[in-house]
């Protein structure tokens, strides 16, 4: 079971093996002087005399032997990454040398840290809300900028404050709600029902507006889905490897080579877009190909850009796009483009480019969905909410809809989440160190 006791000090190697320089981490109550067992200063002094965020040199030794001479930095709690007390050892980047000195930190009183186990410190300790530590992982896990971007934003709390607005709107109608019920008897109306249907119009844009924001959000994290699709032998393969820069697919002049969905990513001008090559759209007899072309209208209509691809004298497939389901036509061996030999690619990979969702600066964009589906849940609840104002139904079942809103909303940032379960849920999938 996952778990994270906060009272024991945890160690953990937070640099990735083959590098010249490895960092282990300390932290917890004991840290500083766990790490003073094992240090010797040049000057003779004791990590627990060093300023806070100071570096000391010395060596990492086990009792007169020297395993490595190394850079300590010092962090005195609340001001650390985890709000604990903290060492950071920089040694050099043997891995022999980085688990002899993990080893020593265990001998004298740490525990080898989970993974997440660090960020999952930072939220209970307050350095964090939960949106900000989960888009830790995202900021860690960040191939191109434009997921970068997102990350950093999540981590500087472009999420939080979006929430905080819309919670601060809610007490406050929550608020004259309950206060109108506690003088029910004197007939005195302090919401204006006029007033609280508007803002509750308000906040239920704002939350379907976060909401919507996933499709775009969830291309951008984890890649923008391209599904190519066309009738057999149009070259649907050849442009996928083109694309990719490799044999990724069969390609073949029979008809029907490509049974199964194939898929890879490439990264042009720092977005990232995952392509899908399909089997050919065409009748047939063939069992497993008819599973094929299955498969393939399936995976197109997941796609947030569809390629349809055919040539000359072969028709485009019969395939009508969803609602901002974006489509490029496209028309192989032809003067303007040649899968074969990468005639006309720069302009295909131009008209990609500007299907990509446009992210502007400082916009918030969910990319979780586990906030998604909060999200989904505080909308229903709002919804509700106004469907009983516009029914005059008492204030108190109003408010309870509310207080629901309210509830499911600081799922997101973590508080309303007790549950040890879910928390490791959230932070096992980090990697250790971290």
């Amino acid at each position: 079971m996952y778990t994270c006791t906060i009272s024991d000090t945890i160690c953990a190697i937070s640099t990735a093996t083959g590098g010249a320089i490895g960092i282990i981490r300390v932290s917890g109550k004991d840290a500083i002087d766990i790490t003073d067992k094992i240090f010797s200063s040049k000057r003779g002094k004791k990590l627990s005399e060093a300023k806070p965020y100071s570096l000391s040199f010395g060596s990492i030794t086990d009792g007169e032997k020297i395993i490595d001479e190394v850079m300590v930095s010092v962090f005195h709690a609340p001001h650390s990454y985890t709000g604990e007390n903290s060492t950071e050892i920089s040694c050099h980047g043997s891995s022999f040398i980085l688990q002899r000195v993990v080893d020593l930190l265990i001998k004298h009183g740490c525990r080898m840290a989970t993974p997440g186990e660090y960020t999952q410190r930072a939220f209970l300790n307050g350095k964090m809300d939960l949106s900000q530590a989960e888009a830790v992982a995202d900021f860690i896990a960040s191939r191109n900028e434009s997921q970068h971007n997102i990350a950093i934003m999540q981590m500087r709390g472009g999420i939080s404050r979006k929430l905080s607005f819309l919670r601060e709107k809610l007490l406050e109608m929550t608020s004259l709600l309950e206060l109108e019920l506690d003088f029910s008897e004197e007939d005195v109306e302090f919401a204006d029902r006029a007033q609280l249907f508007s803002l509750a119009q308000e906040i239920k844009a704002e939350i379907s507006h976060l909401s919507h924001s996933f499709s775009d959000g969830n291309a951008v994290k984890n890649g923008i889905p391209v599904a190519i699709l066309g009738a057999p032998n149009v070259g649907k393969s050849t442009l996928l490897n083109l694309l990719l820069n490799d044999d990724k697919a069969i390609v073949s002049d029979i008809m029907g080579t490509t049974r199964d969905v194939i898929e890879d990513t490439i990264n042009i001008n720092g977005i990232t877009f995952r392509f899908i090559d399909t089997a050919g759209i065409r009748k047939t007899d063939d069992v497993i190909e008819k599973m094929g072309i299955e498969r393939s209208l399936r995976a197109a209509e997941k796609a947030k850009v569809v390629i349809l691809m055919n040539e000359p004298g072969v028709p485009y497939p019969s395939f009508t796009p969803k609602k901002n389901q974006k489509t490029i036509f496209l028309t192989n061996k032809t003067n303007d483009f040649q899968a074969i030999n990468g005639t006309g690619l720069s302009n295909l990979l131009s008209k990609l480019l500007e299907t990509s969702p446009k992210v502007e600066e400082n916009e918030v964009l969910i990319t979780n969905l586990r906030h998604k589906q909060a999200l989904d849940t505080a909308l229903d609840d709002i919804t509700r909410s106004i469907d009983a104002l516009q029914q005059n139904i008492p204030g108190d079942l109003v408010a309870e809809e509310l207080r629901q809103c309210l509830h499911h909303l600081a799922e997101i940032t973590g508080g309303e989440i007790t549950s040890n379960e879910v928390l490791g849920n959230i932070f096992q999938n980090f990697c250790i160190g971290k």
